[in-house]
C-alpha cells in the first residue's frame, strides 16, 4: 500500500503526484509501525501465527484506577481524573490554553517529565513563574525524537509523561518531517506502547486545524485512550472542557473554566457566574443549557432594529446563523411580529456556544422583546424547541432545568410545559 507523506491518502500503485493534497513526490511506501512488544505467537500448519485466545470468563474485570489531579473541573470531565497507562489527547485553538492547563496538571505530580518541542526551556520557565508554580520537581526536555524521549523516561520513571506537541515529534524508523500524518502517527504509537508498558500515565498535546478538528491523521484520536477538547472565544475569559472519548468513564460532562493571570480557575458555579452581570432591557432572556447532565443558566441577547438595506443584517455570535434565520421567519408567519424588515443581532454572552435546540424559544423571546421594546420580568426563565408550524416541542431534562433555574431564583417559567405555541409567547 502507498500513503502520501502529506495527507496521508492512499493508493494501490504509484503516481506522482497526490490527487487529493496536489503534492508531488510525495507517495511512498507506507513503513510498517510497531506499536509495543508483541506477545508469545504460535505456528500454525500453514506458516501463520496463531492469535492468541483469552478466556473470558476467567478474565479479571477491575474498574480501571483514577488518580485525582486535584483539579475540580477537569476531574469531573475524566471521571475521577487520570488513569495509570492511559494516553490522553488534550486539544485546542493557538492561545485557547493548552499549555497553561497542563503546566498546573504538571504542579499537581510529583515527578513529571515535560517534553515540549515548541517551547524552549525559558518560556517554559516563565510560564511557571506566572502561574507561581515551582519547577523543582519537574524534568523538562526540548527533544523531539521519541525514541530518545522514551529512554529518558524508562530511566526517570516520572509519574506522567508530557508531549507538547505531538504534531512536533519524530520518529527514527519514519523518514518524513514532524507533523505528517505518518510521523505523528508513528509517535504516538510508540509512546502508546510505552505507556501500556510502563503504566505511566502519557498526556499528548494537539494542535487543531482551521475547521477546528485535530491536526494529523483522524487515526490518532482512535489510537488514544481519551480526547480532551478546549473550547472558547479567545477573547472570553471562560473556557469549556469536553471529552469526545473516554474509555474510562463517561463523556457527558464538561467542565467550566476562567482564564487568569493564575492560570485556569475552575468554575464550580457556572450558572450563577455567566447571569451575574445580567441587566434587564428589551431583548435579554436567560435560558438554560444542558451541558452533559449539567444545567447551565445563560443569558441570551437580541437586538432588533429596522434596517437601511433591501436585505436586512443577520449577525450571530455563540449560535448558529442558519438557525436564526429560520427561527426569525416562524416569528414573521406565526406571530403578529414581524421581523422581516429589521436587522438582528443575536449574541450568547460569556462566550458560549449554543449547540442544542432547547433555545430555540429563547432565541425567540429575545428577539421579540427588543421589537417591542419590552422586558421579560428578571426572574424569568425561557426554554423549549420551535416547530416549523408554530408549535412549542418538548426537550430533554426539563424538571433538570426547572430546578436549576428556581435554584437561582427564577419562577418564572416559559417552557413547553407552559406554553404550546409561539403566538402566546409574549
Amino acid at each position: 500500500m502507498l500513503n502520501c507523506s502529506h495527507c496521508d491518502m492512499q493508493y494501490a500503485r504509484w503516481q506522482g503526484r497526490c490527487n487529493e493534497c496536489g503534492k508531488w513526490g510525495t507517495i511512498e511506501e507506507e513503513q510498517t509501525i510497531a506499536f509495543a512488544a508483541g506477545s508469545q505467537k504460535t505456528k500454525s500448519k500453514g506458516g501463520a501465527s496463531l492469535a492468541p485466545i483469552v478466556d473470558l470468563a476467567s478474565a479479571s474485570a477491575e474498574p480501571a484506577k483514577h488518580t485525582l489531579t486535584n483539579i475540580s473541573e477537569l476531574d469531573r470531565v475524566l471521571s475521577g481524573g487520570v488513569v495509570s497507562g492511559s494516553v490522553t489527547l488534550l486539544a485546542g485553538e493557538p492561545g485557547i490554553g493548552k499549555s497553561t492547563l497542563v503546566a498546573q496538571i504538571a504542579s499537581e505530580f510529583n515527578s513529571p517529565y515535560y517534553v515540549s518541542g515548541e517551547e524552549s526551556q525559558g518560556q517554559v520557565v516563565m510560564r511557571l513563574k506566572r502561574l507561581n508554580i515551582k519547577p523543582d520537581n519537574i524534568s523538562f526536555s526540548n527533544a523531539i525524537e521519541v525514541g530518545s524521549i522514551i529512554a529518558s523516561a524508562e530511566k526517570l520513571k516520572p509519574s506522567l509523561l508530557i508531549i507538547d506537541s505531538i504534531q512536533t515529534m519524530i520518529a527514527s524508523e519514519i523518514d518524513n518531517l514532524p507533523g505528517t500524518p505518518t510521523a505523528v502517527r508513528a509517535a504516538t504509537a510508540q509512546l502508546i506502547g510505552f505507556a501500556k508498558s510502563s503504566n505511566i500515565p502519557v498526556l499528548l498535546i494537539g494542535q487543531v486545524t482551521k475547521d477546528g478538528i485535530v491536526a494529523g491523521p483522524k487515526t490518532l484520536e482512535h489510537l488514544v485512550d481519551t480526547v480532551l477538547t478546549i473550547e472558547g472565544d479567545p477573547e472570553s475569559q471562560y473556557r469549556i472542557l469536553r471529552a469526545s472519548k473516554n474509555r474510562f468513564g463517561s463523556t457527558d460532562e464538561v467542565g467550566i473554566f476562567e482564564m487568569t493571570e493564575l492560570g485556569m480557575i475552575p468554575v464550580e458555579n457556572p450558572s450563577a457566574r455567566f447571569i451575574e452581570e445580567r441587566s434587564n432591557n428589551p431583548g435579554s432572556v436567560i435560558t438554560c443549557l444542558m451541558e452533559g447532565t449539567r444545567p447551565i443558566l445563560v443569558e441570551v441577547q437580541a437586538l432588533a432594529e429596522k434596517s437601511l438595506f433591501s436585505n436586512p443584517i443577520r449577525r450571530t455570535s455563540g449560535y448558529d446563523a442558519g438557525r436564526l434565520q429560520m427561527l426569525i421567519a416562524i416569528i414573521n408567519k406565526r406571530t403578529d411580529v414581524k421581523v422581516a424588515g429589521h436587522d438582528v443581532y443575536v449574541n450568547v454572552v460569556g462566550g458560549i456556544k449554543i449547540k442544542e435546540h432547547a433555545a430555540d424559544l429563547a432565541v425567540c423571546a429575545a428577539i421579540m422583546s427588543s421589537v417591542k421594546d419590552k422586558a421579560l420580568p428578571k426572574d424569568t426563565i425561557v426554554f423549549g424547541e420551535l416547530g416549523l408550524g408554530g408549535e412549542i416541542r418538548s426537550v430533554p431534562f426539563i424538571d433538570k432545568r426547572a430546578n436549576e433555574a428556581e435554584r437561582l431564583g427564577f419562577k418564572n417559567k416559559i417552557t413547553p410545559k407552559t406554553v404550546q405555541s409561539i403566538k402566546n409567547l409574549l
